[in-house]
């Protein structure tokens, strides 16, 4: 596989990235009016002068070149944006996030550390640290990358979903509600719409036991209050075959969905099938 899949099921290793709007800086600091995603940097320029349009900076060509996937140009364009500010956190973290897509992961890490070196309270080259342990399988540097992005910042749900996702895999199973518990108590509706932030910030949701998964996910949400994707993802755990799905009839997590027609349905026996004569 040449390049990271984006926004894809949990069933599939991924790197789910959010792209910052035109015109906004990785600190959210910045807003400015902006010229369509459609242009290239040569038709802006060509472009007759008008109140609204503007060239297009180094840093959103290279936005520009992520949003539309084009790795090798956005890695390109990243690479001498930090050439010319070899101190600048945000273009060492983008360029490193461009060569992470393109599965050069060596290469990225260096550049996450590079930016956290530069600004060492910067939690997203931090987070992205812990996405690349997380691909490689060493779930406890994830976990202090993503503890350590959390002492940064404690005010990222992302961070906590990530850990959450670390402590699943290293099977700490009480660790990752806990975390995922975090996340949905900063924000209810974080899994629904993943990474809210922008381009400078990665999200990894692969998982090995997806039916575990997705049970511990619905325990979250029962303990959120939020019953309806609760049982979203107790059926999806059904789904995936988990063996002990009736444990929710012992959990006091799932008491008030009990009598839910469609818990009752999930946790109902399957009926034989009688053989054909």
């Amino acid at each position: 596989m040449n390049r990271l899949r984006m926004a894809l099921p949990v069933s599939f290793l991924l790197v789910s990235l959010t792209l910052p709007t035109i015109g906004q800086t990785s600190d959210d600091s910045r807003r400015e009016s902006f010229v369509s995603p459609m242009q290239t940097q040569s038709q802006v320029s060509n472009a007759p002068a008008s109140p609204a349009a503007r060239q297009i900076s180094g840093e959103e060509l290279g936005d520009l070149y992520m949003a539309r996937k084009q790795y090798r140009e956005a890695t390109e364009q990243y690479r001498s944006l930090s050439d010319q500010n070899p101190h600048n956190a945000v273009y060492l973290n983008k360029l490193g996030i461009a060569l992470h897509q393109q599965t050069a992961l060596t290469a990225a890490l260096k550049y996450y550390e590079r930016a956290v070196k530069a600004n060492p309270q910067y939690a997203d080259a931090e987070n992205n640290i812990g996405t690349i342990w997380y691909q490689r399988k060493k779930f406890s540097k994830a976990v202090r990358a993503y503890q350590k992005a959390i002492k940064m910042r404690d005010d990222m749900p992302v961070l906590y979903s990530n850990l959450g996702y670390a402590y699943f895999s290293q099977g700490k199973y009480d660790d990752s509600i806990a975390a995922f518990r975090t996340a949905l108590a900063k924000d209810p509706q974080f899994f629904e719409r993943g990474s809210s932030r922008t381009g400078s910030i990665l999200q990894d949701r692969s998982v090995p036991d997806r039916g575990r998964f997705y049970f511990l996910l619905a325990k979250s949400f029962a303990e959120a209050g939020n019953l309806d994707r609760a049982i979203f993802y107790l059926r999806k755990s059904k789904e995936e075959g988990y063996a002990q799905i009736n444990e929710v009839k012992k959990d006091p997590a799932f008491a008030a969905l009990l009598d839910d027609p469609v818990v009752i349905d999930l946790l109902a026996p399957k009926p034989v099938e009688s053989a054909q004569p």
